[in-house]
């Protein structure tokens, strides 16, 4: 039997990131050196859990490489204090890093993080995950159909997106605040670009297109059907 050294793990991989320039800012930084994402991998892969590596959760889901968490969390820039929407909760990491710069223990303003989950079983994994690591009083975990929003909570000033979109959804962009930003993979099935959106007015829009990457499908009413797999074969689920 052996012990792994979570802690020095952590610590190397955030180390490499910044190193590759992937990591910039110290909030980033900061969050990535913080979250424990070893409580948000599925036990037979803990070994894994700072491998610079996409990992599965269930469901045709995963939990994204922290190049990618890390990435897209840079692209996005969220502030103390913001309210944040996440379309793809999964394991709930990325919500974690989220809510770790917008609503830090030590900060008097607290910002929030939302986030919905279309798969019912991966929202009370996330749930879980999330008051194992200390974040579940700043993260709201929403069973529903993330291509929507939330309207309940809107506007927001940052909203992000972890899986592939044909296109983005009207909702997401009529829930973001005039001035507020949205991150989101946009392709076809295979692979997709990651674009920075900036609402410049209630009618206007600026689009960064930045790297390509590859993310499971977004599935529902603005996404993909229900029952596409990433090869573009229906299944049941």
């Amino acid at each position: 039997m052996y012990s792994i050294n979570f802690k020095r793990l952590r610590e190397e991989l955030v180390e490499n990131l910044a190193k590759e320039g992937i990591i910039r800012s110290e909030k980033v930084k900061r969050a990535m050196l913080k979250v424990p994402r070893e409580l948000f991998v599925r036990p037979k892969y803990i070994d894994l859990a700072y491998a610079d590596t996409p990992l599965p959760i269930g469901y045709g889901q995963t939990i994204s490489a922290p190049h990618m968490v890390a990435l897209m969390t840079e692209a996005l820039d969220p502030n103390v204090g913001e309210k944040v929407l996440e379309v793809g909760t999964g394991s709930g990491y990325q919500a974690a890093i989220l809510a770790e710069i917008v609503a830090p223990e030590e900060s008097e303003v607290k910002g929030h993080v939302y986030t919905i989950e279309i798969v019912k079983e991966l929202v009370e994994f996330a749930k879980e995950n999330l008051r194992k690591a200390g974040y579940i009083d700043r993260v709201t975990v929403i069973h529903g159909d993330g291509t929507l929003g939330y309207r309940d909570a809107a506007p927001y000033d940052k909203i992000m997106v972890t899986a592939a979109a044909p296109s983005v959804p009207k909702p997401l962009l009529d829930q973001l605040r005039v001035s507020g930003r949205l991150v989101i993979p946009v392709g076809d099935l295979y692979i997709q670009k990651l674009l920075i959106i900036d609402k410049v007015s209630k009618d206007k829009v600026k689009i960064t297109e930045s790297v390509p990457c590859v993310f499971v499908p977004l599935r529902g009413a603005c996404g993909w059907p229900m029952d596409i797999d990433r090869k573009g074969s229906r299944r049941f689920l």
